[in-house]
């Protein structure tokens, strides 16, 4: 029997992926292998049945850095993000991987899925709806209007409770009629309230693998909702779950008519990272006095991510009778958030 630790210290949606590897891994080849892993969120590996404790100074062990080199041909070939490192590790071990279920493989033990979800105490109720209106500063390209979160927001208020989360060290403009979450939640606490959520409202981001990988609750739809505002960064087939409801635009402009343009940062942070200087959109649109987002961003309307939220319900699989419940209100704007980042560059 094969030992092995399979390593990646990248960000948590990598890590969901490498979590269907490991399912995929045991399922192609059962009894031949015993794996651990060392990752940047030992929490999405809670209750996983598919790891044993290994030494890495062991000499019967072999470490594996993992990487997913097949994203540097995703706008040629017909994969999506699940394939990268399961390739990567075929290649590896000569052997055959496939992948068993469109999603990652995340684990909740019984007792977590009795526990009242995460945030209770600050009114999250039965039925919610996820929002990520945000992202990190390293990925500005991937941020949309907050105006425009703000506006779905209202445009749903009465039928639609929000819990919006996200990292506080990460770009989170607070939206108003919404269950404020930003900070509070564990990467683990993030998983439970996951499983708790009706469904999804983000950009190219962990929440979207994640709300593919977490089952949801009984009598729920089997597969969680989602609306995802891509725009044009990535291609759609590398990113997209064919039950979520995912907003792209590639074609639709010059720089992404062959498929994703893959830049890094729109909006400058001034951080000195060469990606405000070398990875930037080339087709900016100016939101507001102090933030730009890429246009295939912008050509996004909030009354297009409504109306796909609302598909769940018209098509059935959701019921807007589950969702009155009281919304809290906090303050805020994007640009506020912004002013308090003294490293932002205004551009």
């Amino acid at each position: 029997m094969r030992r092995l630790i399979l390593k990646s210290f990248q960000s948590p949606g990598d890590i969901v992926m490498l979590t269907a590897t490991v399912r995929d891994l045991h399922a192609a080849a059962p009894g031949q292998f015993q794996t651990d892993v060392r990752t940047s969120v030992d929490m999405l590996w809670e209750n996983n049945p598919y790891l044993t404790k290994l030494n890495e100074n062991d000499p019967n062990v072999e470490s594996i850095d993992m990487h997913y080199p097949l994203i540097h041909q995703c706008n040629q070939r017909p994969y999506h993000f699940i394939h990268g490192f399961t390739q990567y590790l075929e290649r590896r071990l000569d052997l055959d991987i496939p992948v068993t279920r469109f999603a990652g493989d995340i684990h909740l033990s019984n007792d977590e899925k009795l526990q009242t979800p995460p945030g209770a105490s600050f009114g999250v109720p039965e039925h919610f709806w996820i929002i990520v209106a945000g992202g990190k500063f390293d990925f500005t390209a991937k941020w949309w209007n907050p105006h425009s979160y703000q506006q779905v927001v209202d445009n749903l208020q009465g039928k639609v409770t929000f819990v919006q989360c996200g990292e506080a060290s990460h770009w989170h403009p607070p939206l108003r009629g919404v269950i404020n979450l930003i900070g509070k939640t564990t990467p683990r606490e993030f998983v439970r309230l996951m499983y708790h959520a009706d469904g999804v409202v983000c950009p190219v981001t962990f929440a979207m693998h994640l709300a593919a990988a977490v089952e949801t609750k009984p009598g729920r739809p089997p597969r969680r909702p989602c609306v995802v505002i891509a725009g044009g960064r990535e291609p759609a087939h590398w990113e997209a779950y064919p039950n979520h409801q995912f907003l792209s635009t590639n074609g639709a402009l010059p720089c992404c008519a062959e498929g994703g343009c893959w830049k890094s940062r729109c909006q400058l942070v001034g951080d000195g990272d060469p990606k405000d200087r070398y990875d930037l959109c080339t087709s900016p649109a100016q939101v507001s006095a102090d933030l730009r987002i890429p246009q295939c961003l912008d050509l996004i309307s909030p009354q297009q991510v409504t109306q796909s939220i609302e598909l769940y319900y018209r098509g059935g699989a959701l019921s807007h009778n589950e969702n009155t419940e009281r919304t809290v209100e906090v303050t805020g704007t994007g640009s506020d958030q912004i002013k308090k980042r003294h490293d932002i560059v205004n551009a």
